[in-house]
């Protein structure tokens, strides 16, 4: 299992839209196949900073996911929302109390 974060900040005018096109696709990207788990985080003092939180069954499942007309059309839908540039990462639980 790999989990994947990814940290995004958006133009503040544009979260509400952010989070319709989320609420629209959460349960799609949450039963997409290798897909065990999805949050939408919030920073508690930077308000248009988000983290998504998820965990894939594997490196191939996320890039199935990643390559997929479901993340196509939520990533198009982002994107432009943005006011700095995305990052991301894949990690490895390493321990967990």
């Amino acid at each position: 299992m790999i989990i994947r974060i990814v940290k995004l900040g958006f133009i503040p005018d544009q979260i509400d839209a952010f989070l319709e096109n989320f609420e629209q696709n959460k349960d799609k990207i949450r039963n997409f196949e290798g897909c065990n788990h999805l949050k939408l985080l919030r920073d508690t003092h930077n308000s248009n900073q988000f983290f998504t939180y998820s965990h894939w069954d594997s490196e191939e499942h996320l890039n199935n996911y990643r390559n997929s007309a479901l993340f196509k059309g939520v990533w198009a839908n982002t994107k432009n929302k943005f006011n700095q540039r995305p990052e991301a990462w894949s990690i490895d639980e390493v321990c967990s109390l």
